[in-house]
């Protein structure tokens, strides 16, 4: 099952603010780089201090948005990119009401992933997102 498209990171500069200033966590076959949204903000004119306001509550807080890179570097066959970019969104699937609201995270696949399955994907996001402080309650 896909992705909500509200938890989707789709857009190239989404992408590039992630890779510039986003932090980086390494696992044996996965690689997270992840950036807060506050971190992100453009500066707001409105309140007279030129800076961004950060949401009332928890709720109101954008939803946290997840993008996959996955080159050809791990495989050149795309049924095999595919399949765990499908593992891959079933876990964070699983994962989601545990990740905190308002992060653009970006899974890179290292070429280890082949020898992977869904198991050891979950395992190792499990750790590399409480490693980041991305999941709620860490």
């Amino acid at each position: 099952m896909a992705l909500p498209k509200a938890h989707r990171l789709k857009h190239r500069h989404d992408f590039s603010a992630v890779y510039q200033r986003g932090l980086r966590r390494f696992g044996s076959c996965l690689i997270l780089r992840a950036l807060h949204s506050l971190s992100d903000a453009k500066p707001n004119s409105g309140n007279g201090l030129g800076l961004a306001k950060p949401p009332a509550n928890r709720d109101s807080a954008a939803p946290s948005r997840i993008g996959f890179s996955i080159s050809q570097k791990v495989s050149k066959r795309a049924v095999i990119r595919n399949r765990i970019r499908r593992q891959l969104s079933a876990a964070i699937q699983t994962l989601l009401p545990s990740i905190a609201p308002g992060w653009k995270i970006v899974i890179v696949v290292r070429p280890e992933a082949t020898q992977c399955d869904y198991h050891q994907f979950l395992q190792e996001l499990k750790q590399l997102l409480a490693d980041a402080e991305v999941i709620n309650g860490c």
